[in-house]
């Protein structure tokens, strides 16, 4: 089988390396335009380009997936298949164009956490287990009928980002496993679900990490895990904006620390109050500084409580 492959992040690549090393037939990978990025604006490739281009991949990065260009371009490789991980939405010219179909990798047992987050989103919403899906495409965005899932637990302590390693990793078998069954016809597609309560994965923005001090002490929290690596959840201390790396919650109502008050010993501890208990701050990085453990923070910082 001649397959393209569709990827732009890390994510992605942990997919496109395990057909490579399954030996399938890649015959191109199509990955976003070089753009600039850093400080330095300096023009960088995806993770997705970078790997394609180390094992001699041809490597498509077209601008508007629409353009008559390359769809010719595309149709020239003569694709019996497309698999999709982690890119942008695709217009069914390109989707529909191969005789096996097109295939996504979703980091989510769908239907739950349709869009763009979903690791972020079900750390955020304090899962205890998510997984990841392969499903054929169709017109509305991660509905199409599902081929294959994993389920994978999610702990009180995961971040995004050790659940994301787990889950890219996990993804690149899963990937090879629906591959084989597409070649060997041995594939199943059932449409998914009706539920009644579901949960989506909206693109995060900077309003996502703002920490609520009024909300629930777990849920704060579940939220800074969820938020860490990137973007990370963020609150305003003495006029600083500060990036909460790791935080811990107390149920314990102390008096005088209401919701949203301070309070330091000014060499163990920084905490703050919510509607039901404290939080710690453990690990956190003020604006213009650099990432800290909080006794490491509070040794160098002077206080006008």
């Amino acid at each position: 089988m001649r397959i393209i492959f569709f990827g732009t992040p890390e994510f992605a690549v942990a997919s496109l390396q395990a057909l490579v090393e399954a030996k399938l037939d890649v015959v191109a990978v199509v990955t976003a335009p070089d753009k600039p990025a850093g400080r330095g604006q300096q023009i960088q490739s995806s993770p997705v380009k970078a790997y394609a281009v180390s094992v001699g991949l041809p490597v498509l990065q077209p601008a508007k997936l629409k353009d008559p260009a390359f769809l010719e371009e595309l149709a020239a490789y003569k694709a019996d298949l497309q698999i999709i991980v982690a890119f942008r939405m695709l217009p069914e010219a390109v989707w529909n164009m191969p005789p096996k179909g097109t295939f996504n990798l979703h980091a989510s047992l769908l239907p739950q956490y349709r869009g763009a987050a979903p690791i972020h989103w079900a750390v955020i919403n304090g899962e205890t287990e998510t997984g990841i899906t392969t499903f054929f495409l169709q017109h509305e965005i991660d509905t199409g009928d599902l081929l294959f899932q994993e389920t994978e637990p999610i702990s009180e302590t995961d971040t995004t980002g050790e659940l994301y390693e787990r889950l890219m990793n996990k993804g690149g078998a899963l990937v090879v496993k629906t591959t084989k069954a597409i070649e060997s016809g041995d594939i199943h597609p059932r449409p998914q679900q009706e539920i009644d309560e579901l949960k989506s994965a909206p693109k995060l923005d900077r309003s996502t990490g703002e920490v609520h001090w009024t909300r629930a002490g777990r849920d704060i929290v579940n939220l800074v895990r969820g938020m860490n690596p990137f973007p990370g959840a963020h609150t305003v201390f003495q006029g600083k904006n500060c990036k909460l790396v790791a935080v811990e919650f107390h149920p314990e109502i102390i008096p005088d620390l209401g919701v949203g008050v301070w309070d330091t010993d000014q060499k163990t501890f920084l905490r703050v109050g919510c509607s039901d208990g404290y939080i710690n701050i453990l690990e956190w990085q003020m604006e213009g500084k650099k990432r800290l453990k909080i006794e490491d923070f509070l040794r160098g910082y002077n206080f006008n409580f």
